[in-house]
């Protein structure tokens, strides 16, 4: 689906951003990785290379202005050419309630997860126009519903999701594609961590949270990160060529949208 293509993952952690970066290869896709811990990023690139494919780390801070113009040029350095971004960096905001949380902590998520997400959009505008390629943000079923003390994260990927239809408008004249991913709970090392954590406050097995919590999917199970990669991929790739401005939600029917 994604034969000599090139992709981007911004935000590559043990979870969803190295399993979006295998599943491109695995698709036949050149990556280049980025995030902040170096090591991280070697062993996902070793990881790819194994696949048959090249891989390229880059650490950067997306924060960082000149981070995220040094992750565009090394790209196009490397490759020449940048079919499709995905946007997976996350900066998690206080986790309070809007009423109470800190008005610079608000700007700070705001510059971390929409203004980070921007900037590096647009830096890659003129490769992905050239290619007719796309982007995918990250997004959270967080947008889905309000409960207390998540409005701060709500707010960054609620504003997120705007910014991506914005794009979408924006930038199909130049045949770009802009869309989102929103999933739910990912059953990876997070998430299993903390429900180890509620198992053991409560003095329950861990198999008991996650039935809790399974009970009331519609398919009686949580998504695997490998699951959402796969939805990244379908989204970057030309099988969703008339496809833009959307949010797929892939939470194994946790939410309908």
């Amino acid at each position: 689906m994604l034969r000599d293509k090139v992709v981007v993952v911004a935000g590559i952690g043990p979870g969803l951003g190295r399993s979006i970066a295998l599943a491109s290869a695995r698709e036949g896709a050149d990556v280049v990785l980025a995030a902040r811990t170096a090591s991280r990023l070697d062993d996902v690139a070793k990881e790819v290379t194994a696949l048959g494919r090249r891989g390229l780390a880059v650490p950067a801070d997306l924060a960082d202005p000149a981070a995220a113009e040094r992750l565009a040029e090394a790209a196009l350095s490397a490759f020449g050419r940048v079919d499709a971004l995905v946007y997976n960096a996350l900066a998690m905001p206080p986790i309070k309630e809007l009423r109470e949380v800190g008005l610079d902590a608000v700007s700070a998520s705001f510059d971390a997860n929409v203004v980070a997400a921007l900037r590096l959009t647009r830096l890659l505008v003129p490769a992905l126009a050239e290619s007719k390629g796309s982007v995918v943000m990250i997004n959270s079923m967080v947008v889905r519903f309000s409960q207390r003390t998540m409005g701060p994260y709500k707010l960054a990927k609620a504003a997120l999701l705007a910014m991506a239809q914005s794009l979408a408008t924006e930038l199909g004249p130049q045949g770009i594609r802009v869309n989102s991913v929103a999933p739910g709970h990912i059953w990876g090392d997070s998430l299993k961590w903390y429900f180890g954590y509620l198992a053991k406050k409560r003095g329950v097995a861990v198999e008991e949270v996650y039935a809790e919590t399974a009970a009331l999917i519609d398919l009686g199970r949580l998504p695997e990160p490998d699951e959402i990669a796969d939805a990244v991929v379908f989204l970057a790739s030309p099988m969703a060529r008339a496809i833009t401005g959307q949010c797929l939600d892939v939470n194994c029917g946790e939410y309908h949208h």
